[in-house]
């Protein structure tokens, strides 16, 4: 019998990682996903499902039991050639009946929890199954938050990961998409993007340790692979993180380039096989959702149209009220304090202005888009504004005013879903 170690037990349970941080971290996530559920009762109520849910949720299930690709027009399987029903998510926006903007990932995630469910998915069964049906998306949002959470402790401290989360928690916009109340699923197109672009900068801080590079770390390999993966394959013009994470290693790591682009290769391979795997393993299939993928939707005279612009205020204002405040505030601190720019706080704000600069060039982008990508890294930026401003002389000022915009924001969410929940009693 091979006994474990005292010393090996007590290094694992430590502060650093069952402390006070994680229990607070943890009850507001629990908070976040009570807020969740909430809104997911509420929905299944209403007894009336969404057409678009229930395509989504057909395709999978049909690749599931071997009947086709889902996001595909036809069956590719000639022991069952059964044609796919048509499904609206794409036929409208699509040549050829294909999905333009998702892969078959997209509809397989969705879908898996209903494998469970013996028989077909009636209307009148819908609050029972519906749950399922939720599961994966409530899972994303507080995996998305958790890692927030760890991001931004990391890079500004205990402060700034309370800052980041508290944002997240009460994020009407967040809260909405993990329960999938009246919008498309995207947080999890949202927490593979988190994943891609921190997992590529984790992994060149550690490209200078001394041990074998590649198979040192195959985890986190693995790791930025599968949320490159996600998010692709959830959102085909979500490819632009790709070369993305690749100019953040190689720019953390300028005198281990070849190192770092082995790694990213790794990862793309890996991410490639993933996406691969969701067409069955079927290249013609592969090739053919590639061929009628929208991996670069952008319109240039959008640029010149203010009302683009105006369009992704909608998103960014659905974050929340203090999020919206805080970002012209933490932008102004950011140009007028030298200490204030470095590259934990440069990495969020150009990733986020990226996917800002894309929501306004691709106004017809299905769902929220790159502007609701985009919230996430507007928090870990913020966060990191306000950390650097508690470590000042005026940290008492600044203290008062954050509190005060994260209980503004906590209270007016509340009284948002209060709201929702006065006009679902009256509609029923």
């Amino acid at each position: 019998m091979v006994k474990h170690s005292p010393l090996t037990m007590g290094q694992f349970f430590t502060r650093e990682r069952f402390g006070h941080p994680q229990f607070l971290a943890g009850a507001l996530l629990l908070v976040f996903l009570a807020q969740c559920v909430w809104l997911v009762d509420r929905s299944l109520g209403s007894g009336v499902p969404d057409p678009a849910d229930l395509a989504r949720l057909e395709q999978g299930l049909r690749q599931w039991h071997g009947l086709g690709i889902a996001g595909q027009p036809h069956a590719l399987s000639r022991q069952n050639p059964v044609a796919l029903a048509p499904a609206p998510l794409w036929e409208l926006s699509a040549s050829d009946g294909y999905d333009p903007h998702h892969s078959p990932l997209w509809y397989l995630t969705a879908s898996l929890p209903l494998l469970f469910w013996p028989g077909p998915l009636r209307v009148e069964s819908m609050i029972y199954w519906g749950w399922l049906a939720r599961a994966p998306f409530l899972i994303f949002g507080v995996l998305l938050g958790a890692s927030l959470w760890y991001v931004a402790r990391r890079l500004y401290g205990n402060a700034g990961g309370y800052i980041a989360l508290t944002l997240y928690c009460f994020s009407p916009a967040v809260i909405r998409s993990s329960a999938l109340w009246a919008t498309q699923p995207e947080i999890g197109a949202a927490w593979g993007t988190f994943g891609a672009i921190f997992t590529a900068i984790a992994v060149a801080h550690t490209l200078y340790a001394p041990r074998e590079v590649v198979l040192w770390n195959w985890r986190r390999i693995f790791l930025l692979g599968l949320s490159l993966a996600l998010a692709v394959g959830s959102l085909f013009s979500l490819i632009v993180i790709v070369p993305l994470a690749l100019a953040f290693m190689l720019y953390l790591a300028p005198t281990r380039r070849s190192a770092a682009t082995v790694i990213w290769a790794a990862a793309c391979g890996l991410a490639l096989l993933i996406l691969c795997a969701s067409y069955s393993l079927h290249l013609a299939a592969f090739w053919q959702g590639v061929r009628h993928a929208t991996f670069f939707g952008i319109v240039w005279p959008a640029f010149l149209m203010p009302a683009a612009y105006r369009q992704i205020v909608e998103p960014l204002a659905a974050a929340g009220p203090a999020l919206v405040l805080a970002i012209p505030a933490a932008l102004g601190v950011y140009l007028a304090w030298p200490r204030a720019r470095y590259f934990g706080t440069h990495a969020p704000l150009l990733v986020a202005a990226l996917f800002v600069l894309l929501a306004v060039g691709t106004p017809h982008h299905p769902g929220m888009g790159f502007a609701f990508l985009a919230v996430p890294f507007l928090m870990v930026f913020v966060a990191g504004i306000c950390a650097d401003l508690l470590e000042t002389p005026q940290r008492s000022l600044v203290g008062a005013c954050v509190w005060g915009l994260l209980i503004a924001q906590a209270l007016w969410n509340l009284w948002q879903l209060a709201a929702l929940a006065r006009m679902h009693g009256l509609s029923a």
